[in-house]
């Protein structure tokens, strides 16, 4: 069973000693801190990774709400608190689940479970997407062998007539075909045609400054009737 790595947040040492002494009594539970309010969380966040937090809402300086609201990526989080009123609110920002002290053991192993089973479940899609796109490539012609490309190492593709150079992490790679005919072979996603002699991985774009797009050291032009389709698929690429 996977471990999940998390803190504890609470301006109370007595609510504190309690909370670890549950996680103490779930195997997959691992307590790597106790905070004792946001600042300290936020300073600990900076350098470790969590997969749980366990936050109090009412504490001095900034509310476990108000800072919850304040993370682009948060860890899961399930709020342990003496307040009903602000489940609502909590619910909103998809917390894991909402307690109420003093919390039941057998309530509190429940809300674990259900982390859990969340954070293996997004663990185990990330790990798919990851070999997924390890997996993914091309095979081209190169000095009369075909040649094993990984997608995600390609940079760009620039035609040369009727071949094109393949430039990638590793090497540059000249293969007989068109540039559309490479085009055909590729997923439409994220490479791009920027330009009627280049293709562009957009996973490698560093930079975009005015008609150019920087891949690596390269500048790659972009051309002018394409350019807002262009911008848009870059900027809406995630």
């Amino acid at each position: 069973m996977m471990d999940i790595k998390c803190v504890i947040v609470d301006d109370e040492p007595f609510a504190r000693k309690g909370i670890a002494a549950y996680i103490d009594k779930i195997s997959f539970l691992k307590l790597t801190a106790e905070c004792e309010d946001a600042i300290e969380l936020s300073e600990y966040l900076s350098t470790e990774h969590v997969d749980l937090i366990f936050l109090d809402i009412e504490m001095p300086e900034l509310s476990g709400l108000d800072f919850i609201a304040t993370l682009s990526s948060p860890p899961k989080i399930i709020i342990v608190s003496a307040y009903e009123k602000y489940a609502l609110r909590g619910y909103e920002l998809e917390v894991v689940d909402y307690l109420l002290k003093p919390v039941p053991f057998g309530r509190f192993l429940k809300a674990a479970h259900r982390a859990h089973e969340i954070i293996t479940t997004a663990h185990a899609h990330s790990l798919n997407i990851s070999k997924k796109a390890q997996e993914e490539h091309i095979f081209i012609k190169v000095d009369k062998k075909l040649k094993k490309v990984m997608l995600q190492d390609i940079l760009f593709i620039q035609s040369m007539g009727n071949y094109v150079i393949v430039h990638t992490l590793h090497s540059q790679d000249i293969t007989y075909c068109t540039l559309q005919q490479m085009f055909s072979l590729l997923p439409k996603h994220p490479f791009i045609s920027c330009h009627r002699s280049y293709i562009v991985n957009m996973n490698n774009i560093s930079a975009i400054e005015g008609n150019q797009i920087q891949v690596g050291s390269y500048k790659i032009p972009i051309a002018r009737n394409l350019k807002d389709e262009v911008m848009t698929l870059i900027l809406r690429h995630q």
